[in-house]
């Protein structure tokens, strides 16, 4: 079997291009490693925050669409997304998120661990967790957060099904997740052949409705593989499974694979490499509008369109 190495992305949708980057890189502190466009409609920008280097476990992606209407949260959708802070940190998000004007929900325990919940301008639905693992990934610094208080990248996310047979399936059989708890009708598993961004959850709400994927939710999440090769062996036995996946797809990078499970959620498969470094350097990270090389040649009219992102670093 080839080896599913966690989470890699988890890409969204938002509304407001200029309000979702002042609320990812000033509020949440996250880097915007990649600014590019939407592949499918290169009008539309595609953001990716995460890290120093945008490394897998730590990207979240969105295609913002000015006057797309909210979402529903619901069956068949990754509804909530959980980063890693580091311990004795919570009471600094606390006090940072409401200083900044976020609401905060109740705060709930999950296996052990407490979650404080908020959404972004959107309404997609956030957590920040202190978990009792150990973390090392260093978080990206701002003025207002420095390392001691940083977000570290994902810690899970939850998916909300109406039964969690055939997903887990999915999840055991082929991505090389384990089963490891439950707690009423919430499932945990964990991959592990890393130590971060290797949990998810599943919600079983067998009334649950179809979700609505606009504004505010969750498009797909993504699971990361070591190189093509891995991908292509995991490919045929996702086949073998009897599912529909796609073709091998160069996003510039990562090279991706698309399947839906059972229950409904999109799910990808995506390379480490090559890498957001691939078209810029480090230093200069998501600074420039990055195209693919088939729409080079539209630039002009592609910007001429774009919105005017006004950037908070």
């Amino acid at each position: 079997m080839s080896k599913v190495l966690g989470l890699h992305h988890i890409t969204a949708i938002a509304g407001s291009a200029q309000e979702n980057v002042a609320f990812y890189t000033a509020i949440l502190g996250l880097r915007l490693v990649k600014k590019t466009v939407n592949f499918d409609d290169p009008g539309t920008y595609h953001f990716y925050y995460g890290d120093e280097y945008g490394r897998p476990g730590t990207i979240l992606t969105f295609f913002p669409w000015q006057h797309m209407a909210k979402g529903r949260n619901g069956a068949g959708m990754a509804t909530e997304i959980a980063y890693s802070i580091p311990k004795g940190s919570m009471s600094f998000w606390e006090k940072h998120l409401q200083k900044n004007g976020v609401s905060l929900d109740h705060k709930v325990e999950r296996f052990g661990d407490i979650y404080q919940p908020f959404t972004d301008p959107d309404g997609l639905q956030l957590s920040m967790v202190e978990t009792g693992l150990e973390d090392n990934r260093q978080g990206w610094q701002v003025p207002e957060i420095d390392q001691g208080v940083a977000t570290k990248g994902f810690f899970n996310t939850t998916l909300t099904l109406r039964e969690l047979e055939p997903t887990a399936r999915i999840l055991t059989d082929l991505l090389d997740y384990d089963q490891v708890a439950q707690e009423g009708n919430r499932f945990r598993f964990v991959n592990p052949h890393v130590t971060s961004a290797n949990t998810i959850d599943i919600w079983v709400d067998p009334k649950a409705q179809r979700g609505s994927n606009l504004a505010g939710t969750n498009h797909h999440i993504a699971f990361t593989v070591e190189n093509s090769e891995d991908q292509m062996k995991l490919r045929e036995e996702i086949l073998s499974a009897g599912l529909h996946i796609t073709p091998q797809i160069d996003r510039d990078y990562f090279h991706s694979l698309y399947f839906r499970e059972p229950g409904g959620v999109l799910f990808e498969i995506a390379t480490k490499q090559p890498g957001f470094t691939v078209d810029e350097p480090l230093d200069r990270l998501g600074q420039a509008l990055k195209l693919p090389k088939q729409f080079e040649a539209h630039r002009n009219e592609i910007e001429a369109v774009l919105p005017v992102i006004k950037e908070t670093r």
